[in-house]
């Protein structure tokens, strides 16, 4: 039987510390940085193709707070600002900044019909596209809100991720995956490849990971797992699900045949959680499915 799941209140507290970075970053297709030009003494404004590749920018909590991955390809630059600057810009240049924001895709930016509580006393944070207010969260704004505002908040952003539903732990569970079975990690990078390779390997501190599909692949055959036919598909299995390219874009730990060992994403919001068979089909199912077995 399905229930639903919340997270700890510790870890809600550490989610609430770092979902909105310390960097407030603003991203601008080519043609809008003049518009900021006197506005930029106390900016970094680094291309974006630099930015892309500056170590200090790749940490996966920057990627998922701004969520990279949707950004316009119009983006050129990327404003790193200090916490507040935002709100020293004349109303007007705060307006067109934010409207800029949601433009291009950046992350923190959330409709207001996302929320299930009162968020009129951020009026100055919102932003108005094709009649949907839309809160822009940076640094300034989010430390001046009481702890239980940033709690209430959080809740409705990290349900938009994932429903936090999930099944009852198998009776045929494996122990090292009991602690951890139906609970959210408190950092991000943790995904289903370092998920699934905890549970094959037993070795804890791979689940806390960000592990990539060739290193995925590469440690699969140090493990001396192999592919059979998915038709013959058991406990201890593990099944991968490929784009047409090969590229794996999820994998999965069979526990006794029908659920399995999970993890949706990279971020904090998706859990570790038990999942049937047929959730998988219906997540992944346009996909090339594999399975590999460990040979005894």
């Amino acid at each position: 039987m399905k229930r639903k799941i919340q997270p700890t209140p510790d870890t809600m507290k550490k989610w609430i510390q770092t979902f909105v970075p310390d960097k407030d970053l603003f991203f601008l297709p080519e043609t809008n940085l003049s518009s900021f030009k006197e506005y930029l003494s106390n900016v970094l404004v680094v291309p974006h193709e630099e930015f892309k590749n500056h170590s200090t920018y790749k940490q996966v909590q920057l990627a998922n707070s701004y969520e990279y991955w949707n950004l316009s390809k119009e983006v050129k630059y990327v404003l790193v600002t200090p916490p507040g600057w935002v709100d020293q810009l004349p109303v007007e240049k705060k307006i067109e900044l934010f409207q800029i924001q949601v433009e291009v895709n950046r992350g923190l930016i959330h409709p207001i019909s996302d929320f299930s509580v009162d968020t009129s006393f951020l009026s100055q944070n919102m932003i108005e596209v094709k009649g949907e207010k839309q809160l822009v969260l940076h640094k300034a704004m989010w430390e001046d809100l009481s702890y239980t505002s940033k709690e209430d908040l959080m809740t409705d952003i990290a349900e938009q991720w994932e429903d936090w539903t999930c099944y009852e732990v198998p009776p045929k569970t494996p122990p090292h995956l009991l602690p951890f079975s139906n609970t959210f990690p408190s950092r991000a990078g943790s995904n289903c490849l370092s998920a699934t390779l905890f549970a094959i390997t037993k070795r804890e501190w791979i689940i806390h990971e960000w592990v990539h599909p060739q290193t995925f692949l590469q440690s699969l055959e140090n493990e001396d797992y192999h592919l059979i036919s998915p038709e013959d598909m058991r406990a201890g299995d593990v099944l991968t699900w490929e784009n047409a390219d090969g590229i794996i874009q999820h994998a999965s730990y069979c526990i006794d045949g029908q659920f399995f060992f999970n993890k949706r994403g990279q971020t904090f919001f998706n859990a570790w959680s038990i999942l049937h068979y047929d959730d998988l089909k219906e997540d992944w199912g346009l996909y090339h499915m594999k399975c590999f077995r460990k040979q005894s």
